[in-house]
């Protein structure tokens, strides 16, 4: 018997004694455009589905240079940021008729690169990347290749490449300020990945505003290597031990912030009690931990709308459009982590 998943357009178009150009216009929505009767339109369709027929996206895509795909490429579908992130794009997306083919790098440069001639030979027609954040070379040179791409969240800085960020220096600042305001100064930075633009913003952020406060910077309390719940796990250990132990820990990320409460509830220490803690970025459980969290909160769904928004317009101006450099707000939301000590702090 025949395989009619395999049916092509051309045996579809012989079976119903129909041009290719009128049954390809029906299926791509077209019939209307070339007044083709309603009739007709009801035939082709039924005999489409009774055949199982299938359009083989791959040729037509060669055809007409454009697969209505855009490429992702995230360092941890694991972590709910990004992965907040890939549901906001792949909507947004999915709503102006594109699919998304998802990539995870695994924090990984080689991987990332990897991924990166994976998507341009599956030709995509635009990429978004999430990268690694320490070697933009092989960025570079895609964007020179003229496929539209931009950079979401780790970014670049004196390059030409087009990103849309947060603005990661005064979300640090207004976190740590508020600690300060609640009456700590011995308060550790549990940070991500040294050289990546968040961090080495966020860690800025952490510094000018004890410096703001006239608090002396102790390099350590300044510790980690990661965005990873194992760092945020392992240095809070280490900082439970020193004595004196801080007031308070500021964890760069929301996988720290976790690590740091499984090391908390390991040590039987209580949080506000025993030390405050506020994370960068807020999650849905966020509010709904034992005790609330402190957080803050960085506008995923908006970056991800404006990532879509942009590959489109490179798409329909063939990519002649400027490029974008954005940094969204971020926003601090208070809960009960965080406690104010007062005359009491160290």
């Amino acid at each position: 018997m025949r395989d009619t998943a395999k049916l092509n357009i051309k045996e579809l178009a012989r079976n119903l004694d129909l041009s290719v150009s009128t049954v390809s216009r029906v299926l791509n929505g077209k019939a209307r455009a070339y007044r083709i009767s309603e009739e007709t339109q009801q035939r082709v369709k039924k005999a489409a589905d009774e055949l199982n027929y299938v359009p083989n996206r791959l040729a037509r895509s060669l055809k007409l240079d454009k697969s209505d795909t855009i490429g992702l490429i995230i360092p941890d579908i694991g972590n709910p940021y990004f992965a907040e992130i890939a549901k906001s794009i792949e909507s947004q997306a999915r709503q102006k008729g594109y699919s998304i083919i998802l990539c995870d790098s695994g924090d990984d440069i080689s991987a990332e690169e990897e991924l990166l001639m994976l998507l341009m030979s599956h030709k995509v027609d635009g990429i978004i990347i999430a990268p690694v954040g320490t070697e933009q070379k092989h960025i570079v040179n895609t964007f020179h290749s003229a496929l539209p791409i931009v950079i979401i969240d780790r970014i670049f800085p004196g390059s030409n490449l087009p990103f849309i960020t947060s603005d990661n220096y005064q979300g640090a600042f207004d976190a740590v300020n508020h600690l300060i305001l609640n009456g700590h100064k011995r308060i550790a930075c549990i940070q991500g990945i040294g050289n990546s633009q968040p961090n080495i913003d966020r860690v800025k952020g952490y510094k000018d505003a004890l410096k703001a406060s006239n608090i002396k910077i102790d390099k350590k309390l300044l510790a980690g290597d990661s965005f990873t719940k194992d760092n945020g796990y392992k240095q809070a250990i280490r900082l439970f031990a020193m004595t004196p132990p801080p007031t308070a820990i500021f964890a760069l990320s929301n996988l720290i912030a976790l690590g740091i409460l499984g090391a908390a509830n390991d040590c039987n220490l209580n949080i506000p009690e025993d030390f405050s803690l506020i994370a960068f970025d807020e999650q849905p459980y966020s509010e709904y931990l034992s005790t609330p969290m402190t957080t803050i909160n960085q506008q995923k769904d908006e970056m991800g709308r404006q990532a879509v928004d942009y590959i489109m317009a490179c798409i329909g101006n063939k990519g002649k459009i400027a490029t974008v450099s954005v940094k969204l707000k971020t926003n601090l939301i208070p809960r009960r982590s965080v406690k104010n000590i007062g005359l009491n702090a160290l």
